[in-house]
């Protein structure tokens, strides 16, 4: 079907993308025009079969102009679905139930996918593989247009997750503001820091920092929107850092001790791909030289032993003449691996819980 988007950002321009891998015809549209020159670049023009009636109309834009955007294109496209893939729902939902013709043709939807860094030179086709991508339609969506949007969502490799709008916003604060919160304000206690204070951090830092790379402008608006449910999640936090701060004035090991042990519980919660139980990986650390071809050779040698790698880290120094490639796999797997490895004199070493 042709599926034309409105707005050529980071999942814009990402779902395009992966729209058009399965056969879609894309159009784009966007006031910013490199972001749409991009966009169009990334899929080999602007599209084919354009002179077919638009099926799906994907509404991209930052979420405090959706509701504008989407009554725009419905006069314009009276036939079309319609989507979006905004970050807040219940009041988008209220807005779009006052105009039952809309109403019937509308479904939200919101992806749980994407990067720190924002724009279509970040897109990726494969960035819904695996994720969750929640849709809130409406009291009045049409059953057929629901069925519609699920597989075209299914088939991006994403798992749908249907909520209604109130409890989307309320569980995203949990899962997606607080996180961009924390990570910002713990950056934002560096600005001041002595440079050579910062040269001794190491990847625990980096890890929960990477979020404070994100888009203010975006993230402001949706902070700001959210706000009764950001502000009950903060609260919760306040309350648990004065605790925090209790125990370290009295030298409280066990409470302290016992709020790290929760934290242990909480992590393990966090589900694993495709929204599953949280994998425990084993990891399999090789030793390899600076040279081309080597990590080609890795993913060679695991397809000869039929094994299935899930994530994987490097670590190298400028002027290093070897690498360290640290593989994530189940256990069985790094078992397996590890001994193909051994027989054809790879540098690995052994396996182990943690990288």
């Amino acid at each position: 079907m042709r599926i034309h988007i409105v707005g050529a950002g980071l999942i814009g321009t990402s779902l395009g993308l992966s729209v058009a891998q399965k056969g879609h015809s894309v159009s784009f549209e966007d006031s910013n025009k490199e972001n749409l020159r991009v966009a169009n670049d990334l899929i080999g023009g602007e599209g084919r079969d354009l002179d077919i009636p638009i099926a799906l109309v994907v509404i991209a834009t930052p979420s405090e102009v959706v509701f504008s955007t989407l009554k725009e294109q419905f006069q314009k496209n009276p036939e079309s679905m319609f989507i979006d893939i905004s970050g807040l729902k219940s009041e988008l939902i209220h807005d779009v139930e006052s105009f039952s013709d809309l109403a019937k043709r509308f479904c939200g939807t919101h992806p749980m996918a994407g990067r720190e860094i924002t724009g279509p030179t970040a897109a990726r086709a494969d960035l819904f593989e695996g994720a969750s991508w929640i849709i809130t339609p409406t009291s009045q969506t049409e059953p057929k247009i629901l069925q519609v949007i699920t597989e075209l969502l299914v088939s991006l490799g994403a798992v749908v997750k249907v909520v209604d709008g109130e409890s989307h916003d309320r569980a995203i604060a949990s899962v997606s503001h607080l996180p961009q919160l924390l990570s910002s304000l713990l950056a934002r206690t560096l600005v001041n820091k002595n440079a050579s204070d910062l040269e001794l951090a190491g990847q625990g830092l980096r890890d929960l920092t990477r979020l404070a790379d994100s888009n203010p402008g975006l993230w402001s608006q949706l902070l700001v929107r959210n706000s009764k449910n950001v502000s009950a999640e903060l609260v919760e936090i306040r309350q648990t850092i004065d605790r925090i701060l209790e125990w370290l004035e009295s030298n409280n090991v066990a409470e302290i001790e016992g709020l790290l042990r929760e934290g242990n519980e909480g992590k393990a919660r966090i589900p694993g791909k495709h929204g599953g139980k949280s994998r425990e990986y084993a990891y399999l650390p090789i030793v390899i030289d600076d040279k081309p071809g080597q990590l080609a050779s890795i993913f060679d040698e695991c397809s000869k032993a039929g094994v299935n790698v899930e994530d994987l880290f490097i670590e190298h120094s400028p002027g290093q003449q070897t690498g360290l490639i640290t593989l994530a796999l189940s256990q069985d797997d790094a078992v397996i691996l590890r001994s193909h490895l051994v027989n054809q004199n790879w540098r690995v070493h052994a396996i182990r819980a943690q990288r």
